[in-house]
């Protein structure tokens, strides 16, 4: 499985960004797609997860700011953020999970600063 991850970038406090992230390869229809962080300094952390058949998940730290959607048809996983925080600042970090284990796509950088 390979992850293509895009969206990451700079924006001001309050502002939003979109990240994506498409899977490709061998996709079982049975699996979890999610975002994780990592901020300087700090240890990777569960963003939000979205399962195959739309359960989710998120840190409290997001909840209410961030949503996480999923198109099954297309093997891809969005993260919508809004009132961006400086403390959102981290490199984010595509996952993919199904049985087989799971997989990481490259990270995409999201700077919060004014």
């Amino acid at each position: 499985v390979q992850l293509q991850a895009s969206g990451g970038g700079l924006v001001q406090p309050g502002g939003s960004l979109r990240l994506s992230c498409a899977a490709s390869g061998s996709i079982f229809s049975i699996n979890v797609m999610g975002w994780y962080r990592q901020a300087p300094g700090k240890q990777r952390e569960l963003v939000a997860v979205i399962s195959s058949g739309g359960s989710t998940n998120y840190a409290d730290s997001v909840k209410g700011r961030f949503t996480i959607s999923r198109d099954n048809a297309k093997n891809t996983v969005y993260l919508q953020m809004n009132s961006l925080k400086p403390e959102d600042t981290a490199v984010y970090y595509c996952n993919f999970g199904d049985r087989r284990g799971g997989y990481w796509g490259q990270g995409t950088l999201v700077t919060v600063s004014s």
